[in-house]
């Protein structure tokens, strides 16, 4: 076989690796494939390395803006990769290079909270979504947080927050002064405080008496209620001043639930409910199924308070429904008023939907289903149609600590009409019939906790009235009222009439409080109170 002889660097690969560029006179055709296959495998290697070390800056970067298309922008440098002039390696440094210029003038993206949904927007009409009521975010995605639902712009916000803050800091300071000024068992006021007092009072009595009916008639045609209704000249401006911090407070703390993600806007939550006569706006969120949830309106018979999806198969619901009044025994009835005592055992569909019910307006109850261990005194309103629910509270049938009271709730529209106190006092008359001294079970909800010691209050102020003794016991009053020691001590300290004074602690019989209290009580009259003759009950066994 002849023999060919080839000369150095006539390598039809081109490439500048000269290990392989020497003459093989004696190499055989195999032998020569062989080497031009090595060439291929040196050349492709530091090819793929010279494009994984463009990939990996590439990478470290940020990639140059793309077309529509998807290809790079195209300029006066752009590449014929099919230019037979041009090698690999200086096609991909030239790439390079582009990619760097690109990114040299690219400007930087904006970076917002990784919670935030911009496909989410406010739902009151006319809002752009930006500010927020208490002035500390840059935007809002709810009514609650909306500076254009409570008639403010976003500027007016940010400068009630600065407002608000430089007050706590004012009053943190004078608390702190206050603290090492006084002892811990001093209870009287300092002279800061009674002047802010002072303060307060004055400023409660100045209101501004000019009429702004026409204001007020034209805003509501005009908004309907996409606005709050313009709230000035109602109360004193104090007031006012104090209702927009609690505003405020509160869309703060919803908003922090959001970024948490323990709230999302447009969940399943429902926002109303059909009940009876009245459409209630719900408070808090229950756990409904979810069918029933997302549809974000209920109705429900207001007498077996089974719920429903449409006002359709209400209708056809009551049209067949039998109850007129809830199950169970009735305990107590004077004029229109009613309890019933209801087993959580014997009737749980009832207590279920009941306890569901209460969550839409208690932030605190965490019972819903689990309802045997428990009793339930629902209290009613009479009239032609049947008896209506006024509200309840529930007790354990057997409850370690003599809790009294584990849940309690007041209808929306029957709240501020004395029905909270009466719920109250007939908890309690309950447990004298028993012989023992109770107290709700702990945490109170806010308004619970309200009324709880307006009770307290008036309990303490109606015993000391009547009392004609010189020396007291808190513990008499405990077992005369059936009220927890602990309770009696809260509301005497609270009311300024427990003192310390050598070695002892002293209760104070002020006149002037009592003298307010039989003012109140000669107006309210006596129509909303217990009688204990009513009653017709004895405790269950084993209690």
């Amino acid at each position: 076989m002849p023999r060919r002889k080839r000369n150095a660097g006539s390598s039809s690969e081109g490439t500048e690796d000269s290990d392989f560029s020497a003459e093989h006179t004696d190499s055989s055709e195999s032998d020569t494939h062989t080497v031009r296959n090595t060439r291929l495998t040196r050349s492709s290697l530091r090819l793929s390395r010279n494009s994984q070390d463009i990939k990996q800056s590439a990478d470290h970067d940020e990639s140059p803006p793309r077309t529509p298309t998807g290809n790079a922008p195209s300029s006066e440098s752009d590449i014929d990769m099919s230019s037979p002039n041009v090698s690999h390696d200086e096609s991909l440094a030239k790439e390079l290079s582009l990619k760097e210029s690109g990114l040299a003038h690219r400007p930087k993206r904006r970076r917002f909270h990784e919670s935030y949904n911009f496909n989410m927007k406010c739902p009151t009409p006319g809002c752009n979504s930006l500010g927020h009521l208490t002035g500390k975010h840059e935007r809002h995605f709810s009514i609650s947080g909306c500076p254009l639902y409570h008639n403010l712009s976003a500027d007016e916000c940010k400068v009630k927050a600065s407002s608000r803050d430089k007050h706590v800091d004012e009053r943190t300071l004078s608390q702190r002064q206050d603290e090492n000024r006084h002892s811990a068992r001093q209870q009287a006021q300092t002279e800061r405080q009674l002047r802010y007092k002072e303060k307060v009072t004055e400023m409660r009595r100045k209101r501004n008496s000019v009429s702004q009916k026409d204001k007020y008639t034209e805003h509501r045609p005009s908004h309907g209620s996409s606005h709050e209704p313009l709230l000035e000249n109602i109360t004193s401006d104090y007031d006012l001043e104090l209702f927009r911090k609690a505003q405020a407070r509160a869309s703060d703390d919803l908003e922090k639930l959001r970024l948490e993600g323990q709230v999302t806007e447009g969940g399943n939550m429902i926002k109303a409910i059909v009940f009876g006569r009245y459409e209630l706006d719900t408070w808090y969120h229950s756990p409904y199924p979810e069918e029933y949830a997302r549809l974000g309106r209920l109705y429900m018979c207001e007498f077996c308070l089974k719920y429903m999806k449409s006002q359709t198969i209400l209708r056809r619901h009551m049209a067949k429904c039998v109850w007129k009044h809830p199950p169970g025994d009735e305990i107590y009835r004077k004029g229109a008023i009613s309890v019933f005592e209801v087993d959580g055992k014997k009737n749980k569909i009832y207590c279920q939907n009941l306890c569901l019910l209460a969550k839409l307006f208690l932030d605190h109850k965490t019972l819903y289903y689990d309802v045997e261990p428990f009793l339930f005194y629902v209290m009613t309103e009479a009239d032609n149609t049947g008896c209506h629910l006024v509200g309840y509270f529930s007790k354990e049938k057997n409850s370690f600590l003599n809790y009294n009271v584990s849940c309690i709730l007041t209808m929306p529209q029957y709240m501020r009409q004395g029905y909270g106190k009466m719920l109250i006092d007939f908890s309690y008359l309950l447990s004298k019939v028993e012989e023992k001294v109770g107290s709700p079970e702990r945490p109170l909800s806010d308004l619970g906790l309200i009324s709880y010691r307006s009770y307290w209050k008036e309990v303490l102020l109606r015993y000391l009235h009547n009392f004609q003794g010189k020396e007291i016991s808190i513990k008499e009053i405990s077992q005369e009222t059936a009220v927890n020691p602990v309770d009696i001590v809260s509301t005497l300290q609270s009311l300024q009439m427990l003192k310390y004074w050598k070695g002892k602690h002293l209760i104070l019989k002020r006149q002037d409080l009592i003298d307010d209290w039989k003012t109140k009580e000669a107006k309210r009259g006596s129509s909303k109170t217990i009688d204990p003759t009513a009653l017709k009950w004895s405790p269950p066994k084993g209690t």
